[in-house]
């Protein structure tokens, strides 16, 4: 397998990260992932409310908040474990992530805060 790329911090942009997170169900991802403060697995958050992720979306969704630098991905087995770069992308861009995780809380009913 060939490895994951994820941009050093230094390397992301804003215009990414809003490009990421422009995406209901990316941010719907992402808000989860940043909500537990640890590590989730894709199959375990291949569902948003109600409504299933096929694994073609998800792939390419988690493809995107880690290219933007918003999520570090660890293969573990058959299994993909997500972790959220919040912090390191706060002490970058101090607010941003707050701010779209709010905005999307509002938006959406959803309770997840970095």
């Amino acid at each position: 397998m060939r490895p994951l790329f994820h941009p050093a911090i230094e390397d992301v942009r804003p215009e990414a990260i809003l490009y990421a997170l422009s995406d209901p169900e990316r941010a719907g991802i992402f808000a989860r992932i940043a909500g537990v403060g640890s590590s989730g697995t894709c199959s375990a958050l291949s569902s948003l409310g109600e409504r299933v992720i096929p694994k073609s979306s998800l792939s390419t969704h988690f493809k995107v908040l880690r290219e933007a630098g918003l999520i570090r991905c660890e293969r573990r087995g058959v299994e993909m474990s997500n972790h959220s770069r919040c912090a390191e992308v706060d002490a970058r861009f101090p607010g941003l992530i707050l701010a779209i995780l709010s905005a999307y809380a509002q938006n959406s009913g959803e309770i997840n805060a970095a």
